[in-house]
């Protein structure tokens, strides 16, 4: 099938060179960058970026994910000052910061997020922060450390279908992925937020019935976006759905209940994130 192929505001060049002129001094890695996402100049233009903590080695290899997988590097003390002074030097009024899985670490790199956030928040105060993170296998005293550093947001992508889920993601869970928002949703009074990619061969039931999961765990903001392979050793795309399509959803995901739903072809977890609701 050929994918149907949306229109793609151009960046603007110097913008975009200028920012990553700031993230390469700062050795600094970005969803935006990493994944040439072909949302990132407008989200630089609305003064909002996603950065990945903790390297850029995943102790997960997900079949849908271009992030090398491996033996990560030692934790970089530096990181949270780094990031901080990034973000106040790009001026960002919103950022999400996002991470590799680190398995191999005691509290799965909980206690990195939260540092990140208190020294974003000593330096950039302004900025609102919202964390998506990794499952951290549903650790109650992990989740606990990332709920008491009370960033603005809290995500964890359920990423799709639990049909699939094994076979996407044969190192994560379909139901831990479900306990780890629950737990978000349980112990603090912010919006918890989830994400599916569409496409990797998944019905249209399907979707409703994790719709429905989620809600039931206490999710109230979504996004639904088209998965796109990053290589041929990568999950095949199943099917391109059409753009009525995720207009469809919106208003299905909206009817069952969700506060806030983006829904497009171009749409990833972190698209017009500091607009999706607070």
């Amino acid at each position: 099938m050929t994918p149907y192929k949306p229109k793609v505001k151009a960046p603007n060049p110097e913008e975009i060179t200028r920012i990553t002129e700031i993230l390469d001094t700062h050795a600094l890695n970005t969803v935006c960058e990493a994944a040439a996402c072909p949302n990132r100049g407008e989200c630089y233009a609305r003064k909002s970026a996603t950065f990945m903590i903790l390297g850029d080695i995943c102790t997960r290899a997900c079949k849908f994910c271009n992030v090398a997988t491996g033996k990560p590097l030692p934790t970089d003390p530096t990181e949270p000052q780094r990031l901080a002074e990034a973000i106040q030097k790009l001026d960002l009024d919103y950022v999400v910061v996002t991470s590799v899985d680190r398995d191999d670490m005691n509290d799965f790199g909980a206690s990195h997020f939260a540092r990140c956030v208190e020294t974003i928040r000593r330096i950039s105060s302004k900025t609102r922060i919202e964390l998506l993170t990794p499952d951290f296998r549903a650790n109650s005293k992990a989740l606990d450390i990332i709920i008491a550093c009370n960033p603005d947001k809290l995500a964890h992508n359920q990423e799709t279908v639990r049909r699939l889920s094994k076979t996407i993601r044969p190192q994560s869970d379909y139901d831990r992925s479900l306990k780890t928002l629950r737990y978000y949703a349980d112990h603090t009074d912010r919006p918890v937020k989830s994400s599916l990619m569409l496409g990797l061969g998944e019905t249209q039931e399907e979707i409703t019935e994790t719709l429905h999961d989620l809600l039931e765990v206490g999710v109230t903001q979504l996004t639904l976006g088209q998965y796109l392979q990053p290589s041929p050793a990568h999950h095949p795309v199943r099917h391109y759905y059409p753009p009525e399509f995720f207009d469809e959803m919106r208003e299905i995901a909206l009817a069952m209940g969700f506060s806030a739903v983006a829904s497009g072809i171009l749409i990833r977890s972190s698209y017009f994130a500091e607009h999706l609701g607070a």
